[in-house]
C-alpha cells in the first residue's frame, strides 16, 4: 500500500487526477477485501461454536464468550465508515456462510468432543440448514442494535441454544 500512496501523491503532483482516480478506487478495493477477509475470520470462529454447541449439545463460557466476541466484531467490521451502511447487507450471509462453512467444519473437527470426529463424519452429523439459520440469528441481530445493547442481546439468545439455560444458570451463581 505505501507504493500506492507514493503513486498517488505523484499523481496529484502531476495533475493526472484520471491516474490517482484509479489509485484511490484500488486502495479502496483493498480496503474491502481486508475487511470482508476479517469479517469471514469471525464469521468462521462463530460457526466453530455453533457446530461444536450442535453436536455436543451443551455451551461452555468459552464458548458463549467466542460468540459474543466474534458477533460484536463483525458488527464492527461490517459498519462502513458512514455509520449508515454495510459491505455485507443484511440478505447477503446466507452466501457468506456457505463460503465458509466447510472451513468451519474442518476447524470444529479437532475441537468437537475432543476430535472424535473426522472433518467428513462430522458435517455428515450436521444439520447445516439450522447451523446457517442460527448464525444468520446471530448476525441479523448486529442490524438492529447498538453496540451498547448487543452483549445483553446476544446473551439472550446464547439462552435459546442447546445448554443455554445450564449456562446461564452456571454464570449467575
Amino acid at each position: 500500500m505505501t507504493q500506492e500512496l507514493i503513486d498517488l501523491r505523484q499523481s496529484i503532483l502531476e495533475g493526472r487526477y484520471a491516474d490517482a482516480l484509479a489509485i484511490v478506487d484500488e486502495l479502496e478495493g483493498m480496503s474491502k477485501k481486508s475487511i470482508l477477509r476479517q469479517i469471514k475470520s469471525f464469521l468462521t470462529i462463530l460457526l466453530i461454536h455453533l457446530i461444536k454447541n450442535q453436536v455436543e449439545q451443551r455451551l461452555t463460557n468459552s464458548w458463549a464468550s467466542s460468540i459474543r466476541n466474534s458477533i460484536r466484531e463483525i458488527r464492527e467490521l461490517n459498519l462502513k465508515e458512514n455509520k449508515t451502511s454495510y459491505y455485507i447487507n443484511s440478505d447477503e450471509w446466507e452466501s457468506l456462510i456457505e463460503e465458509v462453512i466447510e472451513n468451519a467444519i474442518a476447524d470444529a473437527s479437532d475441537e468437537v468432543l475432543n476430535g472424535q470426529y473426522s472433518q467428513f463424519q462430522l458435517a455428515e452429523m450436521l444439520d447445516k440448514t439450522q447451523l446457517t439459520q442460527k448464525a444468520k440469528k446471530f448476525l441479523l441481530l448486529t442490524y438492529s442494535h447498538s453496540s451498547k445493547e448487543l452483549p445483553a442481546v446476544v446473551a439472550e439468545n446464547l439462552i435459546q441454544l442447546p445448554g443455554g439455560e445450564d449456562w446461564i444458570n452456571r454464570t449467575q451463581k
